[in-house]
């Protein structure tokens, strides 16, 4: 998936965010969507065989993970979109069940919905929290009301974004519809992610002002 750093940056900045780099350019997007792709497309013409589908997708997660490794990118962000479809072909080859491909995902997105739900009522937003680590800043945030507020309310976005892709998967999963779940996994990717980073930009740009004025 998208690289933090950049996405606390383009969450932070005081221009417009841009996109592209927040999704990790052109090659973050391929990552997210083409070995899944792949994948459906595999097993369809292979004549449903789980086996050829995961030979498929796997090889191209190596290819954008060495990729990443030639442009310079540390090897923890090499393997991370790796690690993710090694853990969808183990539960594949567990349970025998192409659909179960896309299960690991919709565990995270569950996940991700829980924690920043939770991370709101108890007042850390989740948000807040991951743009004060990975830029260094701290949790000083916490201090100002209004940056509460503001990581607070920007945080609704994920938890909806999240919640957004559940309600759409989760019974194409169900259903076994492996064709429709691909297409709407790239669908809901990075295309409903660069909104979460828009518009938690647009809740979050008169906060960073504010902080920046002050210092």
């Amino acid at each position: 998936m998208t690289e933090t750093r950049d996405t606390a940056g383009a969450l932070t900045s005081e221009e417009p965010p841009s996109l592209a780099e927040a999704i990790g350019g052109p090659l973050g997007a391929a990552e997210s969507a083409v070995p899944a792709a792949a994948y459906v497309v595999a097993y369809t013409a292979s004549g449903q065989d789980t086996t050829v589908a995961l030979i498929v997708a796997g090889a191209l997660g190596a290819l954008f993970a060495l990729a990443r490794i030639a442009r310079g990118q540390t090897v923890q962000y090499a393997l991370a979109g790796l690690g993710g479809l090694a853990l969808s072909a183990y539960v594949v080859s567990k349970t025998g069940r192409a659909e179960d491909f896309f299960l690991p995902g919709l565990l995270a997105n569950a996940a991700y919905a829980a924690a920043y739900l939770i991370s709101i009522l108890v007042r850390w937003p989740l948000l807040g929290v991951i743009v004060g680590a990975v830029r260094g800043t701290g949790m000083g945030w916490r201090e100002d009301p209004e940056q509460v507020r503001a990581f607070s309310r920007a945080s609704w976005i994920w938890v909806a974004l999240f919640s957004l892709r559940l309600a759409v998967q989760l019974p194409l999963y169900l259903a076994g519809a492996l064709t429709a779940l691909g297409v709407a996994r790239i669908a809901m990717g990075i295309p409903l992610f660069a909104v979460g980073i828009w518009l938690s930009w647009l809740i979050l740009r008169p906060s960073m002002r504010a902080q920046h004025a002050a210092h």
